[in-house]
């Protein structure tokens, strides 16, 4: 981010009121949603928000509310379980042959409804220290099972593009590290910063780097953040995407349909839709299982199969994502007049998209 755009950011409650994002009365309730939460607007993500629309879906990602204030029972400074899954800082070793890398707790902004929210902003540590990244560094080299690394923090794009060659190299220097991907919301809320040097510095020898997109919205990928993937795909590197369903941002199907779409069009291949998780103060964005199933139900037979992400959930503790899309494989019909005839044939009842039943393999 330049130096110009970083001064302009909006991080205070009284400049989301002189902008016309916030009313001025609920400014004490910002304050005190600040004063726990980080705040980011990039001038980018303000272009994109229409101040005369009260329930606008780009607002409702970044501008932070009263609602915040709220904490429902169940929700967690962790909710996902990364700290009992950390042997070393900056580490997150919850599955067999791949790791978090957090190498940063910042970001150009900041989502209302991110998981993360305890433990990235102002008032947080920066970065990883010296030496805990060299510890981090130390346990992928000595775990030969981990075969991808996945950046994350905070956002790795925060990163000079300096640093991130520095770390790319260093990670691809590893026999057994064959994937690095990314995940980051920069190419969305800073486009410039996907600059040509950065494109650079992600191109490694020795590892193959992927690079996972988050946007919610299909009008998040508008021409500036367009040509920022075309700058990645154009230089080899495959996109990928990540979306949360969220209660008045893409929990109707137009929209979500218009997202995956987007991604597509983007060359981005639509990869997982998260449920919410179950993070402090963020009720208000959380839809339902049954709300997200029934959605990507719709889904399966409105947009093309290019566009279909896995809708999954982060099962609170630590156990990790289990896909929790609908089932359309239901209890099987025995054809046999005798269920113990070893001549027995199973036919599998399916459901269609439209909600028809068929049996398979068909009767002749």
């Amino acid at each position: 981010m330049t130096k110009t755009n970083l001064a302009r950011t909006l991080r205070e409650p009284t400049e989301l009121v002189a902008e016309g994002l916030a009313p001025a009365a609920a400014l004490p309730a910002l304050e005190r949603v600040a004063a726990r939460y980080a705040v980011a607007i990039t001038p980018a993500l303000v272009e994109l928000i229409d101040t005369s629309d009260p329930d606008d879906p780009i607002a409702r990602q970044f501008v932070p509310t009263a609602a915040e204030l709220s904490l429902e029972l169940g929700e967690n400074a962790d909710p996902i379980g990364d700290h009992p899954h950390s042997p070393v800082p900056g580490i997150v070793h919850r599955y067999p042959d791949r790791v978090l890398f957090k190498l940063v707790h910042v970001c150009a902004v900041y989502c209302r409804f991110c998981f993360r929210r305890e433990m990235v902003g102002p008032g947080k540590e920066n970065a990883l220290s010296d030496s805990a990244y060299r510890a981090a560094i130390d346990y992928i080299r000595a775990h030969d099972e981990i075969w991808e690394v996945i950046l994350t923090g905070g956002d790795p794009l925060m990163l000079s593009p300096r640093r991130m060659s520095e770390i790319m190299a260093e990670l691809a220097a590893i026999d057994h590290v064959k994937i690095i991907r990314l995940h980051t919301r920069v190419p969305v809320a800073e486009p410039a910063r996907v600059s040509e040097e950065m494109v650079a510095a992600l191109k490694v020898a020795g590892a193959t780097t992927w690079l996972a997109v988050h946007a919610n919205h299909a009008r998040e990928l508008a021409g500036p953040a367009r040509a920022a993937c075309a700058r990645l795909v154009d230089a080899g590197v495959p996109l990928v995407s990540q979306s949360v369903l969220l209660r008045g941002v893409n929990d109707n199907i137009a929209a979500l349909s218009d997202l995956m779409r987007a991604f597509v069009e983007c060359r981005i291949k639509p990869y997982y839709l998260h449920h919410g998780d179950l993070a402090p103060g963020t009720a208000h964005l959380r839809t339902t299982l049954a709300e997200g199933q029934d959605l990507m139900r719709q889904l399966r037979g409105r947009v093309s199969g290019l566009c279909q992400p896995d809708y999954v959930i982060d099962i609170p503790g630590g156990a990790g994502k289990s896909p929790v899309g609908p089932g359309y494989v239901l209890a099987p019909q025995n054809t046999a007049p005798d269920a113990d005839d070893a001549g027995a044939e199973t036919r599998y009842r399916i459901l269609d998209y439209c909600g028809g039943v068929h049996l398979y393999p068909p009767e002749i």
